[in-house]
């Protein structure tokens, strides 16, 4: 049985948290399974929205997945997570990606 296989069954027995759908998200990009990142990504946020780890890969996801829309509104929200909470390292590298995804957006409408 795999990581994913393990969280997976976590989260059937209904030990679902922000942390589980973190792990998740991380795990299916790893093995390039975009949709299923984003989504538990996505969710790992609405359980916890000062989670800037998970505002952080979910921007990165959506990148990934060409949808640079979305990923500039998650890194923008991401970024203010962690400015006020004190989490500079994490600021700074949604900033890196948030430039990736604004020039993504203005090629796409170009």
């Amino acid at each position: 049985m795999g990581i994913i296989d393990n969280l997976e069954a976590m989260r059937a027995r209904g030990q679902d948290s922000a942390l589980l759908r973190y792990s998740l998200g991380n795990e299916y990009l790893k093995q390039a399974q975009i949709d299923q990142a984003i989504e538990h990504l996505a969710e790992a946020t609405r359980q916890d929205p000062d989670y800037s780890a998970a505002w952080k890969l979910y921007g990165k996801a959506l990148t990934q997945a060409e949808r640079a829309a979305e990923a500039v509104e998650a890194l923008h929200q991401g970024i203010e997570v962690a400015e006020a909470k004190g989490d500079a390292q994490a600021a700074k590298e949604m900033r890196v990606f948030l430039k990736r995804a604004q020039k993504a957006l203005a090629a796409h409408r170009q």
